[in-house]
C-alpha cells in the first residue's frame, strides 16, 4: 500500500489557527471550524470524541505521556505533533495546550491552539520520534 503524502498544511491553514478545546480526560468539548476543515471531520463527529481520534502512529507514546504530565500539572506544553486526518493524510502542527482552571483554580478541561509547523522543527523532531518510537518496541 502507498503511504499518503502529508497535506500542505500552509495552504490549508490560511492564516487560520486550529482550537480544540477537551475535558480534563481528553474527550474533545469544542472544535472550531478551521479544525474540522484539516482533520476532515465534522464537529459533530469530534465532539465527545477522545483527541486522540486523530493521533497519527507515527507519534510516540512517550510524547503524549510527557505533554499529559505537564497539562496535567497546571502547566502550558508546547511541541511538534503528526496528526492524522479522517482520509488517512497527515499534517504537522505547532501545537499549545493550556489548561483552563475554574474560580477555584481547579482544571477543568485543556484549550489547544495550532499552526502548521515549520519544515525546520518538522525535520528536527522527526529525528526525536524515531528514536523513542524504538525504545518504545
Amino acid at each position: 500500500m502507498e503511504r499518503p503524502e502529508p497535506i500542505d498544511e500552509e495552504y490549508l491553514f490560511e492564516g487560520r489557527v486550529i482550537i480544540s478545546e477537551t475535558d480534563t480526560k481528553g474527550v474533545i468539548t469544542f472544535a472550531n471550524r478551521k479544525f474540522c476543515e484539516i482533520a476532515g471531520y465534522t464537529a459533530d463527529e469530534l465532539k465527545g470524541q477522545p483527541h486522540n481520534i486523530i493521533r497519527h502512529p507515527d507519534m510516540p507514546k512517550a510524547a503524549f505521556a510527557q505533554m499529559w504530565e505537564t497539562i496535567k500539572g497546571g502547566q502550558s506544553w508546547h511541541g511538534i505533533v503528526k496528526n492524522l486526518r479522517k482520509d488517512g493524510l497527515y499534517y504537522w502542527v505547532e501545537t499549545e495546550i493550556s489548561p483552563v482552571h475554574d474560580d477555584e483554580g481547579n482544571i477543568t478541561g485543556y484549550i489547544a491552539a495550532r499552526k502548521p509547523a515549520s519544515r525546520k522543527n518538522i525535520d528536527e523532531i522527526i529525528k526525536t520520534y524515531k528514536t523513542m518510537l524504538e525504545k518504545e518496541k
